[in-house]
């Protein structure tokens, strides 16, 4: 499954919010040295409950629009 992922970072706190096929999410981490790409996976881990192995960034890596692949097994 693809989904497209607008990252707001260096945010009071992180929340994740569903705009019809896009998600918003805001995250605490700056963007420097791929922290909050990091967290970005750690928070779509826990929120589709499944290993953060089975999320990828596919597109966007340095960018704010973000397509992530999550493969669940």
């Amino acid at each position: 499954m693809k989904i497209t992922i607008i990252v707001k970072p260096n945010r009071k706190k992180q929340s994740i919010k569903r705009d019809g096929n896009n998600f918003i999410i805001e995250l605490k981490s700056q963007p420097i040295d791929n922290q909050a790409n990091k967290e970005l996976i750690e928070i779509l881990s826990d929120y589709f409950k499944i290993p953060k192995k089975n999320i990828k960034i596919i597109a966007g890596a340095n960018s704010r629009k973000k397509i992530i692949e999550i493969m669940k097994e």
